[in-house]
């Protein structure tokens, strides 16, 4: 069976997935915002291109597991992984497409990814618009060797 013909993810899997990612996310994140503040004499950082650094580690994060592998540790832990609709694999440029697609499409009290609870094929917003789902693959499924 090809990937592509393995079932898409429901949205309990992947917002348990999403959490899961948001925790480790946030301790980089965490490491990021105190280096800025010990390279800032311990002071508060408030410089826009604080806010664009922890946009920019958020991205590298993301799109450097969906192209090595298509799994966050989040998504690895929930069995679950990103795949291209169209490519053979994760390629950057389709990863930073997902990547901005979902900014927008979480914006608004997640209702990009709620979208799919009324998609026939269970897609995101965001899915749809990168060319890209999620599905559930089967235990002792996880390869390796897209990295």
């Amino acid at each position: 069976m090809t990937d592509i013909n393995l079932p898409t993810a429901g949205i309990i899997r992947r917002i348990a997935a999403m959490v899961y990612d948001a925790l480790l996310l946030t301790a980089v994140l965490f490491v990021a915002t105190a280096i800025a503040v010990a390279l800032n004499k311990g002071q508060a950082v408030s410089h826009p291109l604080y806010y664009l650094s922890l946009i920019a580690i958020s991205y590298l994060f993301f799109c450097w597991f969906w192209t090595h592998g298509g799994q966050t540790l989040g998504m690895r832990t929930w069995r679950l992984k990103l795949i291209s609709v169209e490519e053979a694999q994760i390629s950057w440029s389709l990863a930073t497409t997902r990547f901005l697609f979902a900014l927008v499409a979480l914006l608004p009290f997640a209702a990009g990814l709620f979208w799919m609870i009324f998609d026939s094929d269970r897609l995101a917003v965001h899915d749809r618009l990168s060319k890209s789902k999620i599905i559930i693959i089967a235990k002792g499924q996880i390869d390796t060797t897209s990295e």
